[in-house]
This record gives C-alpha cells, structure tokens and sequence, in this order.
C-alpha cells in the first residue's frame, strides 16, 4: 500500500465575523494511494497556521498564524521529524497584517499580508531557522470596489520556474507586483508590474512549466486572467468565466492549480461550492466540467506530485475531500471526513 503524506492548515479561532475557526492547528495526513482514504497522524497546536510551506528536502515546515497586525502575527519554523510529527524550532514577529500566505525560495521564507498589503523575507539558517526580516515591501494604490479594494492586499507569493522572478498577486489594487533577487535580497522590479482587469481582485496564479504562460484567479469577478510573456514582460491576453453563465450569486474565487501534466486547468470558487475543470489549448481554456463539492467555503485544494489526486478542503464545513483524478482531467470522489476542523491550506 502506498502512502503520500502531506499537512493542512487550519483557523483555530476567530478570525473575523465571517471566520470562526475549531481546526487544531497544522494536521499530519495520509492519502491511501490506492483507495483515496484519508487518516491524521498527527496534529500540532499552533494559532491559525494557515498557509503552509516545505523546504525542498522535506526536512522543515514553515506557517504563519494569521493575525490582525495588532495581534501580533508571526512567522514559525518546524522540523518535521522521522514519523512526520512537526518540532517547534523558532519564530520571528511578522509586521503586517493578516499574513494569508507563504512560500519558500532558496533560503528564504517570503510572506504576503492581506490586511496591510505587504510582503516580507525572512532569511533561513543551515538548521532551519528563521532569522530576521530584512525587507518589508508595501504595495499602495486602490481600485473601483470600494468595499474589497480601499487599499493594496496582497494574497499570493509566486516563484516562476526560472526560480527567480518573484510575483505577488494584489487584491486590492488589481496589479500583480514583481520582484526579483538581487545579491540575497528581493527587490522591486515596478516596469514588470501587471495590470489585471479593474474590480477583478488578483488572488493567486500559476505558470506553466516552460514559464512563458501565467493563468491568475480573480476573487471578486470570478474571471481567469491569462498572461503571456511578450519580450519578457508578462501582459493579459485574454480573460474566462470560472463561472457558469446561469449563475447569479456573487464571485468568490479560491483556488487554482495546473496539473503536473499540463493539459488540465482547476479552479474553485466558494459560492458556487465547485472546481470548474478547463482544457488548456496552447493559449486558450476550455471549460469542459464543473465538479460540485458538497460542502461550505471551498476554501483551497492540492493536487499529489504524480497528478492521480485532488484533494480539496471546506473551511466551513469541515469537508476534506480526495478526489481521483481520471485520465480525462475529470474528478471522481473517492473519500470524504470531516475530523480536520475549519482546513484552510
């Protein structure tokens, strides 16, 4: 029997009126490769971890706990130990607010903060551990929804494949800032900016694996923005409703992922609680399916190195949910429970 295993965070407290979290805090779990049957190992109190990073060996884990900036956020370092329990290693404070996601680069942990709309990079040491922010960049601006966009907020952390260029997806200000390391640290890189459509709500992206084509979720229109880089710079060449057109509610997109494969496009939202599944065709998509989830807030989803499963999670329904993925890109539900509480990541 083949085992994959992997960590979910989660909110374990309130967080606003709209998030009240009874998740534990970072879950161990295995995928049972062969029948999608999902089991805890273990679980590692920490508050609201939920976005979730690994070092490339596999050896450390890093989150952040997602906080008001009056609360005092931060950014932990684990080690993720021989059975897969995580070690507490060491923490620094995190200067913004809200830090809604995290990714490793190099020897660098880079966090993104809603609330306040920047990006910090925190360096790591040879054993893991966290050391002390060097950069803080702000993002500024706004855009036309008044209520969503009064201010920058940045929700993503990007690496492109050529493990350099670095891109930040701004909700608020409907850009998506780059940046670039210079020596050993990231610098702004404005001429390379991207402008996506007004009101869309950049919340993350994904690239293709030769790099020269970008795929952004678009939280507030529900709208899939398509970049191409022109003579280096990446432009939007065309948009796609995530939606269907008989939908009337209100866009809250999630998530995105390619598959390993490259030839299939997943994205959710959380108000019509489904994964739309897109064909991609050179340049183009091509909806070909819609996947309901049968939960509440779906909030993100993973896809396993080898492409064979998606496993989605419901923030507020407590569904987490392995899905088989068949050789059409289409999803089949093969298991489902609700012991993780309010998964986020």
């Amino acid at each position: 029997m083949a085992l994959i295993t992997f960590f979910i965070g989660s909110y374990t407290q309130r967080l606003t009126p709209e998030i009240i979290g009874e998740g534990a805090g970072i879950y161990t779990v295995q995928l049972n490769d062969n029948t999608g049957e999902l089991n805890v190992l273990h679980t590692l109190c920490t508050v609201n971890p939920s976005y979730l990073t690994i070092s490339s060996d596999n050896q450390f884990l890093y989150c952040n706990t997602e906080l008001a900036l009056e609360d005092t956020p931060k950014v932990q370092a684990y080690k993720i130990k021989d059975d897969y329990s995580l070690e507490f290693l060491n923490e620094q404070p995190i200067v913004g607010g809200y830090p809604c996601y995290i990714e490793k680069l190099n020897n660098n942990i880079l966090v993104a903060c809603y609330e306040t709309g920047n990006i910090l990079q925190f360096p790591v040491d040879h054993q893991g551990q966290l050391m002390k922010c060097v950069k803080n960049h702000h993002h500024f601006g706004s855009s036309i929804n008044k209520e969503r966009q009064e201010g920058p907020h940045a929700h993503h952390v990007a690496i492109h494949p050529d493990k350099n260029k670095i891109f930040v997806c701004d909700l608020g200000i409907d850009n998506i800032k780059s940046y670039h390391f210079q020596k050993s640290e990231i610098r702004a890189d404005d001429k390379l900016d991207v402008t996506v459509e007004k009101g869309g709500g950049p919340r993350h992206m994904v690239f293709n694996k030769k790099g020269n084509l970008a795929y952004v979720i678009n939280e507030l229109s529900g709208q899939i923005s398509i970049l191409k880089d022109i003579k280096g710079k990446f432009e939007q060449i065309s948009s796609y409703n995530l939606l269907p057109a008989t939908y009337k509610g209100t866009p809250s997109a999630s998530a995105i992922r390619i598959h390993p494969n490259g030839m299939f496009l997943y994205a959710a939202n959380r108000t019509l609680e489904a994964i739309t599944i897109f064909k991609i065709k050179g340049e183009t998509l091509e909806v070909f399916d819609y996947q309901y989830s049968k939960g509440i807030e779906l909030r993100e989803f993973n896809i396993t190195p080898d492409g064979k499963w998606l496993i989605a999670c419901h923030q507020n329904s407590d569904d987490t949910i392995a899905y088989q993925i068949k050789s059409d890109g289409k999803l089949a539900e093969k298991y489902r429970t609700k012991e993780i509480k309010t998964p986020v990541c």
